[in-house]
């Protein structure tokens, strides 16, 4: 039985894992987070950072008795990057999906802007103040979800997406190191039809770091939404 801990990225929260939980519950120990700002641990903007992310990660690792796999999507993927440079030790694997990998000194930001076809940062709406942005219905419905043709199904999960999101996450440089970082083993699910991450910029953001084995599945930017089973087996395959 593997212990796997999921963590959600930007606009996001444990609310979007539901089915994957359900799906991995049967025969592993599974902990979805919610991060600073999101679902039901609410906080203020300022507080929203990806310094708290990280912090809240490792607490719940730090809760556990024995090693975790850490599962991150789409930005939490410089999450859990940052949490396995932090404490490798604590660590039995780590799983990106459709997820950022940044080289040490990149931002998440950073890759988004160089990602010449990605549709998300074009279509997001910057506060006066550049502290949050939101999305709109229309750009969750096609750049995030695009893959979902359920129409129940987009109108239950598109409200859960609209409200703001703190800024400064995606503009920390991740500081990563070959020697603790990089001494993880790490696994890639790369998703073919992603509008937010395209699959130009994993293929480049693949080259920052050896993995151990890399999947691709034929989905959006949110396969554990639109094909949780096909996720599911991945991370089984790649728990083992």
């Amino acid at each position: 039985m593997s212990n796997i801990i999921l963590v959600h990225g930007a606009w996001g929260g444990a609310w979007e894992f539901s089915d994957v939980v359900n799906l991995l519950s049967n025969d592993n120990k599974v902990t979805a987070l919610d991060l600073p700002g999101h679902g039901k641990n609410t906080q203020p903007i300022a507080n929203v950072t990806m310094a708290a992310y990280v912090k809240t990660v490792i607490d719940a690792i730090n809760a556990q008795d024995e090693k975790v796999i850490l599962v991150g999507h789409s930005l939490a993927g410089a999450v859990i990057s940052q949490v396995a440079e932090e404490i490798p030790e604590k660590i039995d694997r780590l799983i990106y999906v459709a997820a950022v990998l940044p080289a040490s000194g990149e931002t998440a930001l950073g890759l988004m802007q160089s990602d010449e076809h990605g549709q998300l940062l074009p279509n997001t709406i910057f506060s006066e103040d550049q502290s949050y942005a939101t999305v709109t219905e229309e750009t969750v419905r096609t750049v995030l979800l695009n893959d979902i043709n359920d129409q129940a199904h987009l109108d239950q999960l598109v409200p859960h997406f609209l409200f703001k999101q703190a800024t400064e996450p995606f503009m920390a440089e991740a500081q990563l190191t070959e020697e603790k970082f990089g001494s993880v083993k790490k696994f890639y699910v790369r998703a073919s039809a992603d509008k937010v991450l395209t699959p130009e910029l994993q293929s480049r953001m693949l080259n920052s770091w050896k993995m151990d084995k890399i999947f691709t599945l034929e989905s959006g930017h949110f396969p554990l939404n639109s094909i949780p089973q096909a996720l599911v087996d991945v991370i089984h395959k790649a728990s083992k």
